[in-house]
């Protein structure tokens, strides 16, 4: 065996290795690279009047919730029930309507609670490139300043809920509450 069959046969092994370990990997497990950086800048409509402009800063100031959803996606309508709860526990949740047709969501929220506080209207998905969405659902958790700490890919579910999204919650607003009392008591 020469030296040069050699080194193609590592190569494939190595690839097929690669290929192996890749069909294992979960699409809603991929880490994001937004996580940890500030929520991408967008300037879109609002959902419910097209008049009114929104942008990042309109879903930055608390902790919050941002939903990706849009009415053909059948795994959104099922995740909504849970949106409804967080949003009656106190929990902001801001959205981005995602390739959808404006009058059909606007239709769907006025026949079925609405657990959003914000609604920007992105028809094309300009948006979604920006924010990295692969598919809906998808649910980012904002920190007060605006900075992504957590993406999921897919519906939410109780267990993830009570797992990984409240906690986190819970903490980022202890955060902000310990950042906001060092603001007010620190010397001017």
């Amino acid at each position: 065996m020469t030296l040069r069959m050699l080194i193609a046969l590592a190569a494939t092994a190595a690839l097929l290795g690669l290929l192996f370990m890749g069909l294992g990997i979960n699409a809603r497990d991929l880490p994001s690279p937004l996580v940890g950086k500030p929520a991408p800048p967008f300037v879109l409509e609002s959902l419910e009047d097209a008049s009114v402009t929104l942008t990042e800063q309109d879903f930055i100031g608390e902790v919050a919730l941002v939903n990706v959803w849009a009415t053909w996606c059948s795994t959104c309508r099922a995740e909504k029930p849970l949106l409804m709860e967080l949003a009656r526990g106190g929990i902001p949740i801001h959205a981005f309507n995602y390739r959808d047709e404006r009058e059909t969501a606007l239709r769907y929220l006025s026949v079925s609670d609405n657990p959003y506080r914000t609604i920007a209207y992105d028809p094309v998905g300009d948006a979604g490139i920006d924010w990295g969405v692969y598919a809906t659902p998808e649910t980012y958790v904002l920190d007060a300043e605006g900075v992504i700490r957590y993406k999921r890919i897919g519906p939410l579910t109780r267990q993830l809920l009570l797992d990984e999204v409240l906690p986190l919650i819970e903490r980022l607003r202890a955060e902000a509450q310990r950042a906001s009392e060092a603001r007010r008591g620190a010397p001017t």
